[in-house]
């Protein structure tokens, strides 16, 4: 009987198999060599793969690139719209703003409500609702009794760099608790808020105000005692009792800011561990080296130079980040801050701080120094100021003044890396270190492409940055002469002198910047970069009102290059990098950057005369007013507004 068909077949392919098999072993004895050959082979066959690879990747690379899609003005649309929105939607109604106050708040407005609102529109106010911000500052207040609060009030009063604003029967007065009385003495800033409240003081029930003579935020509680109000100590004790004995005002070397604000972070942050350590700092300008790069391999075009920030970093998280902390000299201040929770009122906090948000008397007040458009001579404030400039007599530079102020020495050590320091150095770098700049090639057009430019070549184009003042030079490494060799040092200005630059940044200083008002009701243009949340952060719109700037400026060389256009080493620089860019196609139209720059400093102005005016800090203060009277009255409930 015959095998089936399919059988046969597989045993004619096994007797091949292990005769092919029988030759190759009988191969290997015979002739040792020639696993030589097939060593080589798969040498030479790996080689070849590896060669492929490497030529398609470089060609992939080298292929001209389509432009870079730049950022910038989908921000600046955004944020335009954002704000329109905002300002549309506000309350034009008594009713539409209480139940608005309601949706929000999940509780009545307080006593007096519909005369705020009266006072607010009678004075043309055009933020209605937005006041959240006040509303996260006393939510942790409505732990306490208003009995407690009143006490706490007085109690803190006594501290060193604390004031008391009192209203009683409708009049207002300054105090220095520790001496008993009114003192003409006080504090600047106490003098400023008492001067806020003068047109309603005579509506407002009898309250007290904490005012922080300080610059520096006052309040870090820790996170366990945010939470559990049953671990917070009796007041009735008095203050001594709530913090564990007398207050001394400095550190003295028993502790320092830091080790207080990682207290307010939770448990389970990294703030929290025990240990910290400072993150590698690569030279100033430095970028990472990239040896796919360095080797053609690689696609990337920008870096983190060309990352821009859709904001300020007020709402920077230093507990998740605690490296952070080393860059900013508020860490580092000699001040004691306070780790209960007692009121206190102040122009700007950081975030973790407890402070009650109050508008800044340098903003509020009239100074050479701090106001724009301040006639001395006739004691009134011009809508334009006597030594601003027209746009097109601007210098295109980024312009600075200011002294090395910016943070205490506990621990010391680190001065070189306060937010002053950091930034001064980096546009006084000199060197040839690279940084990646964008920009439109051909000029005044949407086509933007990338090139590696000397920061010395940068700074020298864009910037007009200097320290006019050492102060505590002597903690710097290298002593005073340490610090003017890594620092451009320059003759202090008038405030007026500002005007004549179209770029004007504003940097913290021991706490906020006092200039803030006075640049952005400038014609010119301003930069902001801060760690601090101030009463009216919620009412200005980065990218439509000032130009927002990260805590380590690395983007400032693409901002300025993104409205200025090109400086002439950046042409130079693009001549060796152009032929890795498409050329302009028909999807390129016109880009007017200086225009858009200009947009940026009009926005800002019209902010200063519609929302940042002195009228809008006193509607802002009564409606604190009013939610402090609430918060500090015996019968809470009385003091609801029901209308």
């Amino acid at each position: 009987m015959a095998a089936p068909k399919g059988l046969a077949s597989r045993n004619r392919v096994l007797a091949l198999a292990g005769i092919l098999f029988s030759l190759l072993f009988l191969l290997h004895f015979l002739f040792p060599g020639s696993n030589k050959l097939l060593a080589h082979t798969q040498r030479w066959t790996t080689a070849s793969s590896s060669v492929i690879r490497s030529k398609f990747l470089r060609a992939k690379a080298q292929a001209p690139r389509p432009p870079i899609h730049h950022p910038i003005p989908k921000l600046m649309v955004d944020a335009k719209e954002e704000f329109e929105e905002k300002v549309r939607r506000q309350s034009k109604t008594l009713p539409e703003a209480s139940a608005e106050y309601r949706k929000r708040y999940n509780m009545d407005p307080p006593k007096g409500f519909d005369e705020w609102f009266e006072f607010a529109k009678k004075h043309s106010s055009v933020m209605i609702d937005e006041y959240d911000q006040l509303i996260r500052d006393l939510k942790p207040f409505w732990l306490f009794s208003g009995e407690e609060l009143r006490r706490r009030c007085i109690q803190v009063g006594f501290l060193p760099s604390v004031d008391l604003v009192r209203i009683e029967k409708g009049q207002t007065r300054t105090i220095d608790v520790s001496k008993g009385f009114d003192d003409s003495e006080v504090g600047a800033r106490a003098k400023g808020f008492r001067v806020m409240l003068e047109k309603f003081q005579d509506k407002l029930p009898d309250m007290d105000f904490p005012i922080n003579e300080k610059a520096e935020g006052r309040i870090l509680v820790p996170w366990e005692e945010n939470l559990f109000s049953n671990l917070t100590a009796d007041s009735s004790l008095g203050i001594e009792h709530v913090l564990g004995g007398e207050f001394i005002p400095d550190w003295r070397g028993d502790g320092n800011v830091w080790e207080a604000y990682r207290r307010t972070c939770e448990p389970s942050s990294q703030a929290r561990r025990l240990f910290g350590s400072l993150r590698s700092h690569l030279k100033e300008g430095q970028a990472p080296i990239s040896r796919l790069a360095n080797a053609g391999l690689t696609t990337e075009t920008v870096s983190e130079d060309f990352h821009f920030p859709a904001g300020v970093d007020d709402k920077f998280d230093f507990c998740a980040h605690p490296w952070a902390h080393y860059n900013q000299g508020h860490f580092f201040s000699d001040w004691r801050t306070i780790h209960a929770l007692y009121p206190m009122f102040s122009p700007a906090k950081g975030v973790g701080y407890s402070d009650i948000l109050i508008p800044s008397h340098y903003y509020f007040s009239s100074t050479k120094r701090y106001t724009y458009g301040w006639d001395p001579v006739n004691m009134v404030i011009k809508d334009v100021d006597e030594m601003e400039t027209p746009w097109e007599e601007k210098s295109d530079d980024i312009f600075w003044r200011g002294a090395t102020t910016g943070g205490g020495s506990s621990p010391p050590g680190f001065l070189a890396q306060y937010q002053r320091h950091r930034f001064i150095k980096m546009t006084s770098d000199s060197s040839d270190v690279n940084k990646t700049v964008v920009f439109a090639d051909p000029p005044g057009t949407n086509n933007f492409v990338s090139a590696q430019v000397p920061i010395g070549q940068l700074n020298d184009d864009m910037m007009d940055v200097a320290f006019t003042k050492a102060v505590g030079c002597t903690s710097y490494p290298g002593g005073c002469d340490g610090m003017r060799k890594d620092h451009r040092f320059a003759d202090a200005v008038p405030l007026g002198e500002n005007w004549r630059h179209k770029y004007l940044i504003d940097v913290d200083g021991m706490g906020y910047s006092a200039r803030l008002f006075a640049l952005l009701k400038s014609e010119s243009a301003v930069l902001k970069s801060t760690v601090y949340t101030e009463f009216m952060s919620e009412w200005l719109q980065p990218w439509l009102h000032y130009i927002p700037i990260s805590q380590l400026y690395q983007e400032l060389y693409n901002v300025h290059a993104y409205f200025s256009g090109p400086s002439e080493a950046m042409l130079e620089a693009s001549n060796s990098t152009r032929g890795n860019f498409q050329a302009p196609g028909l999807a390129t139209r016109k880009l007017d950057g200086d225009a858009e720059l200009r947009k940026i400093a009009k926005a800002g102005r019209d902010w200063m005369f519609t929302v940042g005016r002195k009228i809008d800090m006193e509607i802002y203060v009564y409606r604190l007013c009013l939610e402090w009277g609430r918060l500090t009255a015996d019968d809470r409930e009385a003091m609801n507004y029901k209308g």
